[in-house]
């Protein structure tokens, strides 16, 4: 199929390279020149396990293209995959702007049939609202379907091309049998329902993630107070097939691009209706203390932050991304220079344009751990599960980690001279009993 997708973020990106494996004619458009210029040149805007493998090799074959003009990427279309941003707004609610300037675009130039597919995570009647602002701009026929991506960043080429499931929102048999065809080397199964259940699908499924993530926090707290293994529990509760272990492990709480917009939209969309979403604003309240009580639990055992220098380990909201988005690892830090510590951080790729106060990045963990009088795990990237724990003591000032993420291997830790605070767990100081991993 000749495919276009509006947009080359994470969700529209990844959805064209995979959608060019699979052996359909995809081109990219977006409208900004220095990004499409960079995929031009082979060079990646996101850092996102085998997605430059994928592009280039496509690229090459010639099923993936990228351009900035809507003209050359519109007409004879067959889909066209709406895939822009849809960042949350100052109420909370969904900022529309990029959907409506994309569908806009698309009326303008849409030159016979085509299914336009909403990608993006938007609100619910949404798919009737772009075919209102489509069918302002052409007499040209077009369906609109919904068509929610369920993309883990980290983990995005393999969820596409390997889903659990795939949703298509249709109003029309036309629309779904060409979705359908679309997604017909995909082995799993394709749920085909009216757009509106697509839609709030999507924001459902995140919250209800969000919300287990959040409760598993919870637990947690509860384990430290009561001397109990989080681990332990979650193993517990998560064989009854009821519950699943997915999404049962205890850390900083969430954070990134999809589950903060689409937990406050799907608070803002219950408001609307006049249906308070009590079990999800309690999730949401969770997750925004369990990052600050980390931080307080720091202080607590240093006595004070001022003139303190910590060291934390991460700033990508999880490991295998880039996206700082919300991060848990962002708070912590600006929560610490708040406080009066100073700062170092590292993380292996990620960025952050943010202000961090007076935070410095470095080079390196050992960098960072260099002086420190404690150090944090923010994040959980592979190469801070194994640190060389007695190169981290001499580096360090202190003998403080605050494991976030309950990664390192805390009996080692302890051997190499350390005091681990863990989450979930009775905090292991030195001269504490062997406690079972």
């Amino acid at each position: 199929m000749r495919v276009t997708i509006i947009g080359t973020g994470y969700v529209g990106l990844v959805s064209g390279a995979c959608l060019a494996d699979l052996g359909h004619q995809v081109i990219c458009v977006d409208t900004d020149e220095a990004k499409i210029d960079q995929l031009k040149q082979g060079s990646m805007p996101i850092y996102e396990p085998g997605l430059e493998e994928l592009v280039k090799r496509n690229v090459a074959a010639g099923r993936l293209k990228f351009t900035t003009s809507f003209a050359a990427g519109i007409p004879g279309a067959e889909v066209i995959s709406i895939a822009v941003g849809t960042p949350s707004a100052s109420d909370g609610s969904v900022d529309m702007q990029y959907v409506d300037a994309a569908a806009r675009m698309i009326g303008t130039h849409l030159a016979g049939y085509a299914v336009i597919a909403d990608k993006s995570t938007v609100p619910v009647g949404t798919a009737e609202r772009v075919a209102i602002l489509v069918k302002e701009a052409t007499p040209q026929a077009f369906d609109v379907v919904s068509n929610p991506e369920f993309l883990r960043e980290g983990h995005a080429v393999f969820d596409f091309l390997k889903p659990a499931r795939i949703v298509i929102g249709a109003a029309a048999q036309r629309a779904a049998d060409v979705m359908l065809g679309l997604y017909a080397h995909i082995d799993c199964p394709k749920l085909v329902m009216d757009t509106r259940s697509a839609e709030l699908t999507k924001y459902a499924a995140n919250s209800f993630l969000a919300t287990k993530i959040s409760f598993i926090n919870e637990v947690a707290q509860l384990c430290e107070m009561v001397g109990a293994d989080v681990d332990h529990v979650a193993a517990g509760i998560g064989s009854d097939p009821r519950i699943g272990k997915d999404f049962l492990r205890p850390g900083p709480g969430w954070g990134g691009s999809c589950f903060p917009k689409d937990v406050k939209a799907f608070l803002k969309l219950g408001e609307e209706y006049g249906r308070p979403m009590h079990v999800v604003k309690a999730a949401w309240h969770m997750n925004q203390s369990a990052r600050l009580r980390l931080v307080e639990r720091l202080e607590k055992r240093l006595g004070s932050l001022e003139g303190k220098t910590i060291c934390v380990l991460g700033l990508a909201f999880k490991g295998n991304t880039d996206d700082t988005r919300e991060s848990p690892a962002v708070d912590i830090i600006r929560e610490l220079d708040k406080r009066g510590a100073a700062v170092k951080y590292y993380d292996p790729e990620a960025k952050c344009a943010a202000d961090l106060g007076a935070a410095t990045r470095v080079h390196s963990s050992y960098a960072a751990a260099a002086a420190a009088h404690a150090l944090v795990i923010a994040t959980e990237w592979e190469e801070f599960r194994t640190l060389d724990l007695d190169k981290l003591k001499q580096a360090m000032a202190g003998d403080l980690i605050l494991d976030a993420r309950n990664l390192l291997d805390h009996a080692a830790a302890r051997c190499a001279g350390f005091e681990c605070l863990r989450i979930g767990k009775p905090d292991l100081t030195i001269d504490a009993p062997t406690v079972t991993q």
